[in-house]
C-alpha cells in the first residue's frame, strides 16, 4: 500500500533571504480535500506562520491518535462492546531527542470512551488499548514513546 497527500507553497512576491517570509501553504489529500497547513507559531513567529492552520507537530499528533482510535474501535467491536463515543485530548512533547536533536518525543494518548449497554472493565479497556497500540501503524512508525493514559 502506498499513501500519497500533496504540500503546495509558493512565495508569492514576499522576500525570501531574510527567512521573513509565509510559512502558509496547503495540504492536499486523495479524496478531494485540502487543509491549510502551517508552521507552527511556536516555531516560527507570526505573521511568518499562520495560527489557524495545521502544523506538522500536530498532524503526527492527530495520526497518532486517529490511527490508535481506529484500531480499539475495531477491536472493541470484535470483542462484542459497542462504543458509543471516543473523545482523545491528545499531546506531543517537542524535546531534544538522544542525539540533542529537536524531535517529538512523547505523544499522550488520552481517550474517552463511552460504551452502550454493558461497560468492559478497565482491564478488557486496557487490553484492546494495548492491543490497538500494537497494531497502529503510526505509532509502530514514530521513534518516539507512545503512550496511552486512558481516562
Amino acid at each position: 500500500m502506498e499513501f500519497s497527500a500533496r504540500v503546495a507553497w509558493q512565495r508569492a512576491g514576499q522576500p525570501f533571504l531574510d527567512q521573513r517570509y509565509s510559512r502558509a501553504h496547503a495540504w492536499s489529500f486523495d479524496g478531494g480535500l485540502t487543509v491549510p497547513a502551517s508552521s507552527s507559531p511556536l516555531s516560527v513567529p507570526l505573521p511568518m506562520s499562520d495560527p489557524a492552520a495545521v502544523d506538522p507537530e500536530e498532524a503526527v499528533v492527530a495520526a497518532a491518535s486517529s490511527c490508535h482510535m481506529l484500531f480499539f474501535l475495531s477491536i472493541a467491536a470484535r470483542r462484542g462492546h459497542v462504543v458509543d463515543s471516543y473523545e482523545d485530548q491528545a499531546t506531543g512533547l517537542l524535546d531534544k531527542d538522544a542525539d540533542g536533536r529537536a524531535a517529538l518525543v512523547r505523544i499522550a494518548l488520552r481517550p474517552r470512551i463511552g460504551f452502550a449497554g454493558p461497560q468492559p472493565d478497565e482491564e478488557e479497556i486496557a487490553h484492546i488499548h494495548h492491543l490497538a497500540h500494537a497494531q497502529c501503524y503510526v505509532a509502530n512508525s514514530l521513534k518516539c514513546e507512545v503512550v496511552v493514559e486512558a481516562r
